[in-house]
């Protein structure tokens, strides 16, 4: 949330540069995917797909399978799952049993490294501009499966430093059904509840101040469709699925889920976006955000 006592626009000094060419303007906002990136849930949604899976004698769900799946609503019982899992039972026996699954180890999910600190360290930042660093939440997450995730106290208490009104779900209403990620929708919606909560001294946070961090290579592409930065911080398992296609990964061009416009794609080393091994290794300054 922003300040209350900011009652003037701060003087504008040069932007932050990246790669000593680049220049950009220093992020104001940041907003967070959930799933992988915060909380440990993709490890939990492989355990309860592979309990299922066990059960009919099918093999574990594999990266190169679970790469296609990510970061699309309900992929997890959708045609590339089935097609490569040839289970016995139908869809809706599946889907019926993963649930049940989730619904016992979805409370056991956990923040991941790093995560506390950063979110805490944000809450009480400020950019070089001297504007407040304000947080959102854009995850594909369905309002009952966040209150799963959120059921633990612990875990809870982190999400919960990102304010209510600014966190964005998969059912929201706010986005529209089908447009999900890789369509900018989820982050445009995000920003947008950001700036009707500033106070009316403070300029409209525009996209281009805005770093989306995200574990997914559809939401990447989605924080690039938005015209915003991004961080991306994959789980080991899918860094070694685009090991060598990392650059299309950053500039949203991997083509994994076709939904047209491409040119709200970026390019090829354009200095939008970035990779990280985790959280824990993230860069302030880099990105005009001073920390306390």
């Amino acid at each position: 949330m922003a300040s209350e006592n900011q009652s003037h626009s701060p003087e504008p000094i040069a932007p932050a540069k990246v790669d000593g060419t680049r220049e950009f303007p220093p992020i104001r906002a940041c907003l967070f995917d959930m799933d992988g990136l915060l909380i440990n849930t993709e490890d939990l949604y492989t355990l309860c797909a592979d309990i299922v899976l066990s059960k009919y004698g099918r093999p574990g769900l594999p990266w190169p399978i679970k790469a296609q799946l990510m970061g699309i609503p309900g992929s997890s019982n959708g045609d590339t799952f089935h097609k490569w899992a040839q289970l016995p039972i139908s869809r809706e026996q599946f889907k019926e049993e993963q649930t049940e699954q989730q619904r016992i180890h979805f409370p056991e999910c956990k923040p991941l490294p790093g995560v506390e600190k950063l979110l805490k360290d944000l809450r009480r930042a400020r950019n070089t501009q001297g504007h407040p660093i304000e947080l959102a939440l854009a995850s594909s997450s369905e309002k009952l499966n966040y209150d799963m995730k959120a059921s633990r106290s612990a875990t809870k208490a982190v999400l919960d430093l990102i304010p209510e009104e600014h966190r964005v779900l998969g059912d929201d209403p706010r986005v529209q059904h089908g447009r999900g990620k890789p369509a900018p929708d989820i982050y445009l919606v995000a920003l947008e509840s950001i700036n009707s909560s500033l106070p009316d001294s403070a300029p409209k946070i525009k996209p281009n101040e805005c770093l989306i961090f995200e574990d997914s290579v559809l939401g990447v592409e989605a924080g690039r469709r938005a015209g915003m930065r991004v961080v991306w911080v994959p789980h080991p398992g899918l860094a070694a699925e685009y090991k060598g296609k990392e650059k299309e990964v950053l500039a949203g061009r991997t083509a994994l889920y076709p939904i047209g416009n491409d040119e709200q794609l970026g390019a090829v080393d354009d200095g939008w976006a970035e990779q990280l091994v985790s959280l824990e290794k993230f860069s302030y300054g880099k990105f005009g955000i001073v920390a306390p």
